[in-house]
């Protein structure tokens, strides 16, 4: 804790009273609340209906990508709303609050990864015009490099999954005092019922519903924070005196090249190679569509980004002589947000229920979508080898269901382990980097090395996975201990005007930080950047090593940018990349003709 921190609870001659129940009690839910909270859920719900009982997709098509005859617009608000809502509306916030706006230079890391996307990643998937990412690394390398990241997304999202449950209930918990390991069970129930129901066409509306209340939302309560801080100017000032504005030490935990740098690469890994972006990306006719729909994205994202923070910074000046934590209102530092809208905006009938619709919504999106692709890359690639080949539709159809159970079921039990890990954002960050570099890594070396084969792939991720997955579990058990600590910048309980109990605080010795290797102290935003290089550098070094006689690369599985050096433009293959490619020549002339 900080001097100023510390400080502001020796104030002399003050006592701290017993109870903080008159405070909280004035900060909860109202009937007008629930009402629009409800009719939220119920109309997300119904558009899934809609699209499948009402619209039913009549094929595969129609139901993973829409009938390639999505709008860019459409496209670029769920992509804002599955990759920016949810976690990002509470933990950029509160993150701004306790750290200062060194987040900000995240804008920089969307428009440099739109632009990598446009001209690397997306040009090769729109081309090949598959249904699934894996599918492009059984034809580039084999069938084992395809399960092995299917693996890597399997982690991805079981480490994923508890953080997009636990935000909305850590939400609701700060405004209607229910406990939130009730509030878990009752989200990964409500995304099971409709899970399955509207296919990509009811996702994409649902989201473009749920990121216009939510962005519309956090306006409202962003107009209504300034005029409660006196106005942008005084805002500002209040964030200067506070040392909220931009730091150029390098050793910060987030300064300017650890976001630049290493956000990009994170962000790259959601937006480049993840099925839940490319697919929607592939919904789009043509590639100029989809470059468009990148192009609406980064305006979204920005958006939100700078809404988000500005709040995080209203938020402070709020706050400024009265911390919330530090005073008993809440519990944890994530809660700040939800304590805010309703202190702000709670006089306002209705609009603290939309706010917190709009992140439960959001959450709830992400985490259907998560679960039906998570069964489905689980029975495809892990299960159905071990099938009888006269299995019927609908065994399969149960099996899917019982994996979409079991991974809620798994991800709800994982909440626990979440919750005691510290704040969201760095969480968020941590988890996605153990599986999302070297999967990054594997598409990278098959887009943009035409030498690189399916040994170095293999070696290349696996020697990453576990690189990273040792540097995160002992950063954890530092963190456990005490050893490695984040600073958070000043906050004071100076002018609290009620009374309240002080949060207990811990004494921590800030030259213990200082006995942990230099490696376990790097930023928890490298974490993605570090796996996706070291696949590249082992994977290079060891594909370099065991050239065989294999054939150049087929020109449609590289990037355009390399596309344009090959040497060779004749193609030959071994057995095992021939018959992928033979279907996939066949599919692209009938497709043409």
């Amino acid at each position: 804790m900080s001097e100023a921190m510390e400080s502001s609870q020796t104030v002399p001659g003050f006592t701290w009273p017993a109870s903080s129940a008159t405070i909280q009690s004035k900060i909860t839910f109202t009937w007008y609340d629930y009402a629009l909270f409800s009719s939220m859920l119920v109309f997300s719900v119904l558009i899934g209906i809609w699209f499948g009982f009402i619209r039913k997709q009549n094929t595969a098509s129609d139901y993973l990508l829409g009938g390639r005859a999505m709008k860019p617009f459409p496209i670029a608000m769920s992509l804002v709303a599955s990759k920016i809502s949810g976690v990002a509306l509470l933990a950029i916030p509160a993150d701004v609050y306790n750290f200062g706006i060194n987040y900000s230079i995240s804008c920089i890391s969307v428009f440099l990864t739109a632009v990598i996307n446009a001209y690397v990643y997306l040009p090769v998937f729109h081309k090949l015009q598959m249904t699934s990412t894996y599918e492009y690394l059984k034809m580039r390398f084999n069938a084992q490099i395809r399960m092995l990241a299917s693996f890597l997304f399997t982690l991805y999202v079981l480490l994923h999954l508890p953080v997009v449950i636990y935000v909305p209930a850590l939400a609701l918990e700060q405004v209607t005092n229910i406990n939130i390991h009730m509030i878990t069970p009752i989200i990964c129930s409500v995304c099971i019922f409709y899970t399955t129901i509207g296919g990509l066409k009811a996702v994409v509306w649902t989201d473009m519903l749920q990121f216009c209340v939510s962005i519309g939302a956090i306006i409202a309560v962003l107009y209504m924070g300034l005029i409660s801080a006196g106005g942008i100017g005084n805002v500002f000032n209040k964030a200067a005196e506070g040392e909220r504005f931009l730091q150029p030490d390098p050793t910060l935990r987030d300064s300017f090249w650890v976001i630049v740098l290493g956000w990009s690469f994170n962000s790259l890994s959601m937006l480049g190679v993840s099925q839940s972006c490319v697919q929607k990306f592939l919904a789009l006719p043509t590639l100029s569509d989809a470059k468009k729909a990148l192009a609406w994205y980064v305006v979204g994202a920005v958006t939100v980004k700078i809404t988000c923070i500005l709040t995080g910074l209203i938020m402070y000046v709020k706050y400024f002589g009265c911390d919330p934590l530090l005073s008993g209102q809440i519990t944890k530092a994530d809660k700040i947000l939800p304590h805010y809208v309703m202190d702000v905006s709670g006089s306002v009938p209705g609009l603290p229920g939309l706010f917190i619709a709009g992140i439960f919504c959001a959450s709830l999106s992400t985490l259907s979508a998560s679960l039906n692709c998570l069964a489905g890359t689980i029975y495809e690639d892990f299960l159905s080898q071990y099938m009888s080949k006269d299995i019927t539709e609908q065994r399969v159809g149960y099996i899917l269901k019982g994996l979409v159970i079991g991974i809620g079921v798994i991800s709800v039990l994982l909440v626990r382990v979440v919750e005691h890990l510290g704040n969201l954002l760095p969480i968020m960050i941590s988890f996605t980097g153990v599986a999302s570099g070297p999967l990054l890594g594997i598409f990278t070396l098959g887009i943009l090395f035409p030498k690189a084969n399916a040994k170095g792939a293999m070696v290349g991720a696996l020697t990453a996975l576990g690189m990273i997955s040792t540097l995160f579990v002992t950063v954890q058990y530092y963190k456990a201990h005490k050893l490695i600590t984040y600073t958070s910048k000043p906050v004071s309980t100076e002018t609290c005007d009620f009374e309240f109990t002080p949060a207990n605080s811990t004494n921590i010795d800030p030259r213990a930080q200082d006995d942990v290797l230099w490696l376990f102290r790097i930023s928890f935003y490298y974490y993605t950047l570090i796996g996706a290089s070291i696949t590249l550098l082992v994977g290079n070094i060891v594909s370099a090593f065991t050239q065989d006689d294999s054939p150049p690369v087929h020109p449609d599985l590289l990037s355009p940018i390399i596309r344009r050096y090959l040497p060779d433009k004749k193609q030959y293959y071994t057995v095992d990349r021939a018959l992928t490619m033979v279907t996939y020549d066949s599919n692209k002339q009938k497709a043409t003709s």
